[in-house]
């Protein structure tokens, strides 16, 4: 499910909810994943509550509790207008930004943490990233030093709060 409180050039739900199975076979996520693209000040909010942040950030992700159904693995948030800028600066579409956060997301809900897992989420993301045909992953991109000034660190929302 894909919810748009702010809108992406070329990206229709449709589109995104197609991309959103196939990166969720593709990772092998068991679960429904809730997208919400979201405006700086809707992440920056998030941000603050499960992480303690008081900054925007371009994607977030909420694991389904340990109560949650089977069915649902949990949401992953994006920040419209960071995608859009990072797209403009990297030279590809905000729709492609859009799913590279997404996939970064999914990636986390898998279990992945790039903070401690010495460059396994960094490789799953860059052969993920191959299969779907998207342009450079957010972790690649700090490795090769096309990172944009609006990157922020990235993990998951509630584990950080679990800390």
């Amino acid at each position: 499910m894909v919810i748009f409180q702010k809108r992406v050039t070329d990206l229709t739900e449709l589109a995104l909810d197609r991309f959103v199975a196939n990166a969720r076979r593709a990772a092998g996520l068991k679960g429904a994943v809730i997208v919400l693209l979201t405006s700086s000040a809707e992440m920056k909010s998030l941000n603050r509550r499960f992480r303690g942040k008081d900054k925007p950030t371009d994607v977030l992700s909420f694991p389904a509790g340990a109560g949650a159904q089977k069915q649902f693995a949990g949401d992953v948030a994006v920040s419209v207008e960071i995608a859009s800028q990072n797209a403009r600066l990297l030279g590809h579409s905000p729709a492609e930004e859009v799913k590279i956060l997404v996939l970064h997301g999914i990636l986390h809900l898998r279990g992945y943490d790039h903070e401690c897992d010495n460059g396994q989420m960094v490789r799953r993301e860059k052969q993920l990233r191959a299969k779907l045909r998207l342009p450079h992953g957010l972790l690649e991109r700090g490795r090769t030093g096309r990172n944009s000034t609006t990157r922020n660190s990235t993990t998951s929302a509630r584990s950080k709060q679990r800390q």
